[in-house]
């Protein structure tokens, strides 16, 4: 194995290898806190509902606040944003245990705390899981981000195991505790090992609505990006079947109840650990969408699997197998995201992935448990295990790839900003109109190629992108396009990349000789 394909190989970076280690133990405190909460609101109500909704607690923060979150990462200082969410949970831990140690802790206090705590892990993700690759070097991000992938699935089984074992000896308050010492381990490495300063701007900075709109737009016109969040919700969606009906697999097909259960979910996880430990070397043989493809038919077959065989042992290799395909599909999808997003917008890029992976998995357990509980367990999972092999069709129009070096290094203006009167930041909207006199009898190749400029202008900030033919002189394009202001139309200057600047010249080689492009700025009056 190669050192830029080893998994040990980001490891070797001090910094990277403490934030590594002090987010493996955040980990595992949160799927302690998750699976104590749980369980205790069982002992204090008998309700499997509320039991259910500390999952609702802990998650619906991430989708409903993942994308905002995204964009402060992105407009503001990442080192403080982190800094006092990891307060703000060790404050909401602290108080959790005490009421819960002190007999004051009933359902409703248990459920607000744990949302809170869900809010402040879901503020400070995207800046986390964006800066705790800065360390390593780029061509090491997948397998940084591997790791990472692997310090969270491991989590998920060690978490829950402490956790019934403290729990059984000294209650659920001090599980709690724990997590507040876990939560500031967390909170050091941060202040040790603090995420790297967004370069200085003189640029209007972007607000939280206009930043969340900057996202989806780039999301949008971005081929790279929207083709994995396509594929990562059709995945999630589909795959979420297994996930959501595992207790139902244990207690109904297999009949071992609750040993079983955990059994499974151990399966899961011990191939998902398996699996990123040479996901590396697969990715350096082969593609992107290989590696993708082959793990969703075995993802569907293992589905398959549980939906018909009852032989306890078979099901369990199985469950190996589909924890191998799960995690080496999800961290191609999140490793393509963060290296196909520049600086201005990867944490916003990482948050569109965490809320298109959840939203999906939200809506798909719901959906199979329904088709299961009106046409059965085994129809449920054939029809998930169908849908997921069907979602192989979504290769050819949503190929995956990887973002290159220049397509996400900021690029130098072709032209220089010659106004008279600079306007307001907030004035706008902003028409900006690039004149073309090209060569004769290039005109549809000229076409072809500038036709190329949409996606990259709408994607870093027009609202609207023609091309016109000058009537009175048919050797005339006219490139127009629309920002909503001022602000940000410089924004959108200081996103253009290495590659949209390649093709600017593309376009410019079409020019008749001794011409160049001209310009021209409108501000709208009225």
């Amino acid at each position: 194995m190669t050192t830029a394909s080893s998994i040990w190989s980001p490891l070797r970076q001090p910094a990277f290898r403490g934030l590594w280690i002090c987010g493996a133990i955040f980990f595992i405190g949160a799927g302690m806190q998750t699976m104590a909460a749980a369980w205790l609101m069982v002992e204090l109500t008998g309700s499997s509902f509320l039991a259910a909704l500390v999952q609702t607690a802990v998650f619906l923060p991430m989708f409903l606040l993942a994308l905002p979150a995204g964009v402060l990462a992105d407009t503001t200082d990442r080192r403080r944003l982190i800094s006092g969410a990891l307060i703000a949970q060790v404050a909401a831990c602290a108080l959790l245990a005490a009421l819960v140690l002190g007999g004051w802790g009933g359902p409703g206090s248990v459920l607000f705390l744990v949302f809170v705590c869900g809010c402040c892990t879901a503020v400070l993700t995207p800046a986390w899981n964006s800066s705790v690759v800065d360390p390593v070097p780029r061509e090491e991000w997948p397998q940084a981000i591997t790791a990472i992938g692997i310090a969270y699935n491991a989590a998920r089984a060690i978490g829950p195991t402490l956790a019934g074992l403290l729990f059984a000896r000294l209650g659920a308050g001090w599980v709690f505790v724990v997590t507040v010492f876990t939560t500031l381990v967390m909170w050091e490495s941060i202040r040790r090992w603090p995420p790297r300063a967004h370069p200085p701007s003189s640029l209007p900075p972007e607000r939280l609505w206009g930043g969340t709109l900057s996202g989806l737009r780039f999301a949008w016109h971005s081929r790279i990006i929207l083709a994995q969040l396509v594929r990562v919700m059709a995945f999630s969606a589909a795959g979420s079947a297994l996930w959501a009906l595992l207790p139902v697999i244990a207690q109904r097909q297999l009949g071992t109840g609750a040993e079983g259960f955990g059994l499974l979910m151990g399966c899961l996880g011990t191939g998902a650990v398996a699996s990123g430990l040479v996901i590396g070397r697969l990715r350096a043989r082969f593609a992107l969408d290989a590696i993708v493809s082959l793990s969703c038919a075995v993802f569907a077959v293992v589905m398959l699997l549980a939906a018909w065989v009852r032989v306890p042992w078979v099901v369990y290799i199985a469950m190996a197998f589909g924890g191998a395909a799960w995690m080496a599909t999800m961290s191609t999808f999140n490793t393509a995201t963060q290296a196909s997003a520049p600086p201005w917008v990867r944490s916003r890029a990482v948050a569109l992935h965490i809320v298109s992976a959840l939203g999906a998995f939200a809506i798909g357990s719901a959906f199979w448990g329904a088709v299961s509980d009106i046409a059965g367990l085994t129809a449920a999972l054939v029809a998930a295990g169908v849908v997921m092999a069907a979602g192989l069709l979504l290769v050819r129009p949503f190929p995956l790839r990887m973002g290159g070096l220049h397509e996400v290094t900021q690029g130098t203006p072709w032209d220089e900003l010659f106004v008279v009167d600079e306007p307001s930041p907030a004035a706008g909207p902003v028409a900006v109109e690039v004149g073309y006199r090209i060569r004769p009898g290039v005109d549809q190749a000229f076409l072809d190629t500038i036709a190329r400029m949409k996606a990259p202008r709408r994607r870093d900030g027009a609202s609207f992108w023609r091309v016109y033919r000058d009537l009175g002189e048919p050797s005339r394009y006219v490139e127009r396009f629309i920002v909503a202001s001022w602000a940000d139309y410089l924004h959108q200057r200081a996103r253009a990349t290495v590659a949209d600047r390649a093709l600017e010249t593309e376009i410019r080689a079409f020019l008749a000789e001794g011409e160049s492009a001209t310009m021209s700025h409108y501000i709208a009056e009225r």
